[in-house]
């Protein structure tokens, strides 16, 4: 299908280091439920009514890695993926993503993979109103709470000054859409202006930009707790059907070379003593979900001695964990495990390992890493142990 001519183009940008939200890798790539930010917000686009080209802005460094989670999410046969570099700022990355435009393009969405949960339903909305109105178009959500003025610190010893009607007062979300060529020129007389979003950037260019209704879910993920959220309003969890398990595991190292580590092979490090592979990360994550499920351990699972797991990987027994917690009418929302040595040097493949590891789970799962200053057999270099927390809740 690549004849069909598309009108409308989405910029998702994705090249925020996302600092907030606590993960040493861009945020575009942490993991919901199971998948990317960058995975579920491009996924979106292939539901839509009509083809687009999606432009993702990558962080620089990245954008291989961006393409391919972006060609894995939408059919490229009917809306192509293109990944340009981002810059410094949001207006740089928005700027780099409107010159990768396809020629045919009339109508441009710019949209943040912060908001990945947004419904297609906006997106329809936003592109048939920029059609109708031929202005440019942001959607928003009524304001809630109270809105106050404050003068000196915002939360230290400040002083409420005025109130603010929140009659007024609307919280925009994305996409925001706008004719391509108005928004070209915006862009172009705002000389790198910084603005908080495309909305400003156009306003402050001298032309119009009218409302539509937004969605609840479109909330930006920005610090841990709205990624908690975000992960609740996806797996439709109950707060007072969630269970939590913890466990530990610990294994010596071996004198033989080859190490199987968080589903990784680490080829240059010593191996794990064990019946299996040794998977220290594996069998705590197995572990803690059966505890928070209330059904044992995996000892009780499958036997620690049984021949027919001598040298099992490590995902047989989550795979087996996770299928038993869904017999058990549970499901898994996500985990996290910390590796507790000197080595092997996570950081290099924290990523890789979490994609893997909640391949897994069906869920997200993610890591961490520290030593012990020395202290005791991890810090002495004589073995690795694990400490696993998995959050369980009921299934629907």
């Amino acid at each position: 299908m690549s004849h069909v001519e598309r009108t409308v183009a989405v910029i998702v940008v994705a090249a925020g280091a996302g600092i907030r939200l606590g993960h040493n890798l861009p945020k575009a790539f942490v993991s919901l439920a199971g998948s990317t930010l960058l995975e579920r917000a491009v996924a979106t686009l292939g539901l839509l009514a009509e083809p687009v080209q999606v432009v993702v802005v990558a962080p620089a460094g990245s954008e291989g890695h961006a393409l391919d989670i972006a060609q894995r999410a939408v059919d490229t046969s009917r809306s192509p993926v293109t990944v340009v570099t981002g810059g410094a700022t949001r207006h740089e990355s928005v700027a780099a993503g409107l010159a990768a435009l396809e020629p045919g393009v009339t109508t441009v969405l710019v949209h943040d993979s912060a908001r990945c949960l947004t419904p297609v339903e906006v997106f329809d909305r936003v592109i048939a109103d920029v059609r109708r109105t031929g202005q440019g178009v942001v959607p928003g959500v009524r304001v809630s709470d109270a809105i106050k003025v404050v003068s000196g610190d915002l939360l230290e010893g400040g002083t409420l000054t005025s109130t603010i009607d929140r009659e007024t007062m609307l919280a925009v979300q994305t996409p925001q859409g706008f004719p391509r060529d108005a928004l070209e020129i915006a862009y172009a007389t705002a000389n790198s202006v910084e603005h908080t979003d495309d909305a400003g950037v156009f306003t402050a260019a001298g032309m119009i930009v009218q409302t539509c209704p937004g969605d609840e879910r479109s909330l930006k993920i920005t610090t841990p707790a709205d990624l908690a959220r975000a992960q609740a309003l996806i797996l439709g969890i109950n707060g007072d059907r969630v269970r939590v398990g913890t466990a530990t595991d610990t294994h010596a190292f071996a004198e033989t070379v080859g190490l199987r580590l968080a589903g990784l092979d680490w080829p240059d490090e010593f191996s794990l003593a064990g019946h299996s592979d040794g998977d220290a990360v594996a069998h705590a994550i197995v572990d803690a979900l059966l505890m928070a499920a209330g059904l044992g351990d995996i000892g009780g699972m499958v036997g620690v001695d049984d021949p027919q797991y001598a040298g099992a990987s490590g995902e047989v027994f989550v795979r087996e964990a996770v299928r038993r917690l869904s017999e058990a009418g549970c499901r898994p929302v996500n985990v996290t495990a910390q590796i507790i040595g000197n080595r092997p040097r996570l950081a290099g493949r924290r990523a890789e390992a979490e994609e893997v590891l909640s391949t897994w789970v069906g869920a997200a799962v993610t890591l961490s890493a520290t030593t012990t200053d020395g202290l005791g057999f991890t810090g002495e270099g004589r073995g690795i142990a694990v400490v696993a927390t998995a959050l369980v809740t009921d299934l629907p």
